[in-house]
């Protein structure tokens, strides 16, 4: 039954509702989304790499892949822990890459509607911040973390966008409006420094899915099929608190005025087991993170 539960989240797209792996460093809370989560395993001693990262523990071969481990402990600023016996490592995906995660503990997973996850205040969300979701359950509290920042943090070379915007060249510069919801602060200002280099200025953006959808329902209201003089694309996130971009994208496909905008979903959860759930809500494609290069083309076949 339980199996049948997790099988269930994982194909259904548009239910605003998402399941999160519980862990703990030291005696902190916290959450990672369970479609990232390919396996959670006994810590194995890594290969160390000479010159690297602090946080980085070394690299790990599993099943024939080597894999970067991460102390996250230390990159959150936690002291080591204090039971090893208990440690493990969740073996994440994202971004088109894969992960191992070292953390103290792990306990349990969550199924919950992404409305029951609130946005961090912004004393505890900065460009700094990897937390970028809290949930309440009962009298605790969970942490989201931004696993793609802590990664970039980590590697920068994995947010740099300056060779991807000189092989695009000399761009025009477009009219067109873009509508962007993106709940990493470190996402958005890639964004809003990428898009204008290739030619588009006129950005709009959202911390979550509903101030999107209300900011363009509000459009669809005063203008009517007239919309495109506001807004041309959506370009949403998936993992978002209060509406995710699924639910997003369905409510806009099924808008009776709305339902000709473009959506695209950039994400670091795209992958070919998992693009069946954008396509099942109508999102016009697709692109993984950090592809900033097929998202330019995508754009530009899209709405120019």
């Amino acid at each position: 039954m339980e199996n049948d539960k997790r099988q269930s989240i994982l194909l259904t797209s548009g239910t605003n509702e998402v399941e999160i792996v519980e862990f703990a460093i030291d005696q902190t809370v916290m959450g990672i989304n369970v479609i990232k989560v390919k396996e959670i395993i006994n810590p194995i001693v890594p290969v160390a790499i000479p010159n690297a990262h602090p946080c980085l523990e070394g690299i790990i071969q599993l099943r024939q892949e080597v894999i970067p481990v991460v102390d996250l402990a230390r990159f959150l600023g936690f002291a080591p822990s204090a039971n090893p016996k208990t440690d493990k490592y969740i073996v994440a995906e994202f971004n088109q890459s894969k992960y191992a995660f070292h953390v103290h503990s792990v306990s349990r997973i969550h199924r919950i509607s992404w409305q029951q996850i609130e946005k961090p205040s912004d004393i505890i969300q900065s460009e700094q911040s990897s937390v970028i979701g809290i949930v309440k359950i009962n009298d605790r509290m969970i942490l989201l973390l931004d696993f793609e920042k802590i990664m970039v943090d980590i590697a920068p070379s994995l947010g740099n966008q300056s060779a991807t915007v000189k092989a695009m060249g000399e761009r025009p510069v477009s009219s067109k409006r873009i509508v962007i919801a993106e709940d990493s602060p470190m996402m958005r200002k890639l964004l809003q420094e990428y898009l204008p280099q290739i030619g588009y200025p006129n950005l709009t953006f959202f911390s979550d899915g509903q101030q999107a959808l209300e900011y363009l329902l509000g459009i669809a209201e005063k203008f009517g099929d007239r919309y495109t003089d506001m807004v041309n694309i959506l370009i949403t996130d998936i993992e978002m608190p209060q509406m995710d971009g699924h639910y997003l994208t369905k409510t806009i496909k099924e808008h009776p005025v709305l339902k000709g905008l473009p959506v695209i979903i950039f994400s670091s959860l795209i992958t070919d087991d998992l693009r069946h759930k954008g396509e099942s809500v109508g999102a016009d494609e697709q692109v993984s993170k950090p592809q900033y290069e097929t998202l330019s083309h995508i754009i530009d076949r899209l709405i120019l």
